[in-house]
């Protein structure tokens, strides 16, 4: 079976048709109507494809060929010790799912649930891609951390047969340094693994050909673009996204319904490994399968593949010297260059949402918008600002007005500068560069959160602590670097040799605190303050990124004589 990694035949007609009455025999036998999951979600096992939808460029995969086997037409059978997750069943051995590949699963989708509950990820779900794109990493054949014994590499994309994509990648994740090939357990193709990439086990490296990082990568990218896979268009979508065939919509579905039921855990390295590919000429068909159809061929007579071509005239074959039609050009065909649709200056504190967004118009050569085409925003550059939702990339569609509007921006902690540059999907134009900079977090006004009088009696301490509040705009300004110096006058800022003090780690005096910063509520609360023996009054300031600043007096004088009753007066004598 092993021999069937790494084949290249060009996809016959009848694995598609087979494969499309298999998938219907399947869901006629194991789903007759909607089922429920065990959140109470709607599954898919009679779901049809949205006409409408839209994908990212080559997917995640590059179209790379995929496993069409389909699972077992009988559902597995649960047993009395189930208890959580849809594991507690037994099954065929193609049905069982290796040990640290489904954990690999179960952890990314919980991962997701955390940073991104709206998008409902199921684990059922990756392990439905898993079985299609590697046979679950070839019957589990990683090491304890994850990490494929051998690379799982798809045929190089040399357009013969595939899509046409030249190396991207220098060969680092393929071997490859002519064409891109799809890589690991998930089958990435580098270019999508590039943004993509995720650490999902936590060693400080993203690695396509480790299990645990190539299913969280997956599940960021199926839960990109604000989708939400419990409802079916969202579903659809993000499958098709990840390798836009419907024959690979419908063997995902098929695996996530048959999944959601159940399935066991199983040693790694002893699961199946599939048997046909969606370039094999062989057909797919569920295990065991007594209601698929099949035709009788003669012996020895080799069935025919189908290859792309033009379609013959109405009413019969071509005619030898009639001319092909030339395609219609799409609209992405006939876009010449991108120009900026009058985005305004982008910059954001850190932190912050940047309150500008990117505006894109794609035109012909004339320069007329055109409308319906992909349109792909990627951050690049030494940041860790992302767009809403936590992805460097986004990929937006023109409207009629041919302008693609990114996703808002959303500042990370990194200051400094970055771009984020536009790119046609599908088509070879110069891309178009928006600067984009992190300012740090700043505040315009500093104010006490107390009027109460701050004095002390020589040698001693301050019985209040100094507090402060941020604003900006007068909004709370978190997370903004303040210093704190007891200064020598108003007019001599610098720093005072006698009177109050603040105490370091050690107990020793200073003067000047640095690397002070206010709180989630914009608050800043300093250390205690401590006197000398000087009296008199003095000045402490507090400064902060963006200007603000504030004098506070503190007065350092001796405690007053307590003042003692005058005597009566002596009666006069009589």
């Amino acid at each position: 079976m092993s021999a069937q990694f790494g084949r290249r035949l060009r996809k016959g007609a009848v694995a598609t048709t087979v494969a499309a009455a298999a998938v219907a025999a399947l869901s006629a036998s194991q789903a007759p109507g909607v089922s429920v999951d065990d959140n109470g979600r709607s599954t898919t096992a009679d779901a049809q494809p949205t006409p409408d939808l839209t994908t990212d460029d080559d997917g995640a995969t590059g179209g790379s060929p995929f496993y069409m086997d389909l699972p077992p037409l009988n559902s597995p059978s649960p047993v009395p010790s189930a208890s959580s997750g849809g594991t507690g069943v037994t099954g065929t051995g193609e049905a069982g799912i290796p040990a640290t590949v489904l954990d690999a699963y179960q952890k990314a989708a919980a991962a997701l649930q955390e940073s991104k509950p709206g998008c409902n990820l199921p684990w059922q779900l990756l392990a439905a891609i898993g079985k299609v794109e590697s046979g679950q990493a070839r019957g589990g054949r990683v090491t304890a951390d994850g990490t494929t014994i051998t690379p799982i590499l798809g045929p190089q994309l040399d357009g013969n047969g595939f899509a046409l994509i030249p190396d991207t990648d220098h060969g680092v994740y393929d071997g490859n340094s002519t064409y891109d090939q799809a890589v690991g357990p998930m089958q990435f193709i580098p270019s999508t693994w590039e943004w993509a990439g995720r650490d999902g086990n936590g060693d400080g490296k993203k690695d396509p050909n480790n299990v645990y990082d190539a299913a969280l990568a997956a599940g960021h990218y199926l839960c990109r673009n604000g989708w939400d896979l419990s409802v079916q268009a969202d579903l659809n979508r993000a499958i098709l996204s990840y390798n836009n065939s419907q024959d690979y919509l419908h063997t995902v579905l098929s695996w996530l319904e048959y999944y959601r039921k159940g399935t066991h855990e199983i040693p790694d390295g002893t699961g199946s490994l599939p048997g046909h590919r969606s370039d094999d000429n062989d057909p797919p068909s569920p295990s065991p399968s007594p209601t698929s159809p099949s035709t009788p061929s003669t012996p020895g007579t080799p069935s025919t593949p189908t290859t792309p071509s033009s379609p013959p005239p109405s009413g019969g074959p071509s005619t030898p010297g009639t001319p092909t039609p030339t395609p219609t050009p799409t609209p992405t065909d006939t876009v010449d260059h991108l120009e900026d649709a009058g985005t305004a200056k982008l910059t954001a504190q850190a932190g912050d949402t940047f309150s500008k967004r990117i505006s894109t118009r794609a035109e012909t050569s004339a320069g007329k918008a055109v409308g319906k085409v992909r349109i792909r925003f990627t951050i690049v550059g030494d940041t860790d600002t992302t767009f809403t939702g936590g992805e460097s990339v986004a990929t937006i569609v023109t409207n009629g007005s041919g302008v693609a509007v990114a996703p808002a921006l959303k500042a990370g902690e990194k200051t400094g500068d970055f771009t984020v540059r536009a790119t046609v999907v599908g088509r070879a134009v110069g891309g178009l560069d928006y600067k984009a900079s992190v300012t740090e977090r700043v505040a315009d006004t500093l104010a006490r959160t107390s009027d109460t009088a701050l004095t002390c009696t020589p040698g001693g301490e301050f019985a209040d602590q100094v507090e402060v509040k941020a604003t900006y705009d007068g909004a709370v300004a978190d997370g903004v670097a303040a210093t704190a110096t007891l200064i020598t006058s108003a007019d001599d800022p610098t720093e005072n040799t006698k009177g109050p003090y603040f105490k370091d780690a050690d107990g020793k005096t200073v003067r000047t605190l640095k690397g002070l910063e206010t709180d989630a509520n914009g608050v800043l609360k300093l250390p205690k303050l401590y006197a000398d023996d000087t009296t008199g009054t003095f000045l402490l300031r507090i400064d902060t990124a963006g200007g603000a600043s504030l004098t506070v007096e503190l007065t350092v004088a001796a405690a007053a004589e307590p003042t003692e009753s005058p005597s009566p007066s002596a009666s006069p004598s009589a």
